[in-house]
């Protein structure tokens, strides 16, 4: 388990997240952290939660019009 300091950053808080943790999510400095609301607290994920919802309506269109998509590949 990893703790999370809490720190003053002007007049916001902010965290301060360990090396591992850091190494782990495989992000840097300047990379985005999403915080996902779920029915246990909070998901911090690097991985943006609109871009799931983007390709499953992707994927809904392709399966749709599957021939097209076939024929336009000849």
């Amino acid at each position: 388990m990893l703790s999370l300091k809490l720190t003053k950053i002007g007049t916001s808080t902010g965290a301060v997240l360990p090396k591992e943790m850091l190494t782990r999510l495989k992000v840097a400095k300047g990379d985005m952290l999403y915080a996902i609301e779920t029915k246990d607290g909070y998901l911090i994920t690097p991985y943006d939660p609109t871009i799931e919802d983007q390709l499953e309506a992707g994927r809904e269109f392709m399966k749709e019009y599957r021939d097209t998509f076939k024929a336009l590949a000849k």
